[in-house]
């Protein structure tokens, strides 16, 4: 974990969408992040480095809107 960063949390939707977006770039078009499982969302978000949560945090919900927030962050760079 980069102790100069905040740490990000699932609630984050934002602030992870855009770390997947640095992390991915343009390996995912919007169509493909909409077809990522949610179990690979999951995976990839733990693995982030300034990500501050677990497996078991992880709701329905936040990865909805992670999902979103990847594709408008996508968007905004195309």
């Amino acid at each position: 974990m980069n102790h100069f960063e905040p740490p990000i949390h699932w609630a984050d939707h934002e602030d992870v969408a855009m770390a997947l977006y640095e992390k991915f770039g343009k390996d995912f078009t919007e169509a493909k992040i909409y077809r990522i499982r949610f179990t690979d969302l999951i995976d990839w978000v733990l693995s982030l480095n300034n990500f501050d949560g677990t497996r078991e945090q992880a709701t329905e919900g936040h990865l909805e809107q992670i999902q979103a927030k990847w594709v408008y962050e996508w968007r905004d760079n195309q």
